[in-house]
């Protein structure tokens, strides 16, 4: 991750994005990495709330573009787990979107979202506020604790 770090706000961007798709990666390790280096806090939410909102808008396309076939050979989830979240997205729907931060869970969520075509527009709309109150609870708290944060980090 050091070479996205040393990328700033171009590494942030790719970062959150990658993140926001089916790789396991760390975008807050990352925006707390270019808030330590001294960038502007705000710039840094905007940017890594877009990147990550790319990102999750990717893997919900890919959801939706999905098969059977593809989702299980391509992205290991297999047909029982979409079936398991189909119960889930029918008693929870569009609102599992404000959730797809949380690792492993949340991204299969989010396919299965696409899978099952649930309200692209209001999907799409409560993925950016889910991402965003995500990088805003960081960037507030990187504002209010400063080095103590990063000090507690290393």
């Amino acid at each position: 991750m050091d070479w996205l770090i040393n990328l700033g706000y171009w590494g942030l961007l790719i970062g959150t994005y990658l993140a926001g798709t089916i790789l396991p990666l760390s975008s807050d390790v990352i925006l707390i990495s270019i808030l330590a280096l001294g960038s502007n806090p705000w710039l840094c939410l905007l940017i890594a709330s877009a990147g990550n909102w790319f990102g999750l808008m990717t893997t919900y396309a890919l959801g939706w573009l999905g098969k059977w076939e593809w989702l299980e050979k391509w992205f290991n989830v297999k047909r029982e787990k979409l079936q398991e979240q189909k119960k889930m997205i029918d008693k929870y729907g569009v609102w599992i979107a404000l959730f797809t931060w949380i690792p492993v869970v949340g991204i299969a969520g989010l396919i299965g979202l696409g899978f099952y075509k649930v309200k692209p527009k209001t999907t799409i709309a409560l993925l950016l506020i889910g991402c965003a109150a995500r990088y805003l609870l960081w960037v507030v708290l990187y504002v209010n604790y400063g080095q103590t944060f990063v000090d507690w980090i290393k």
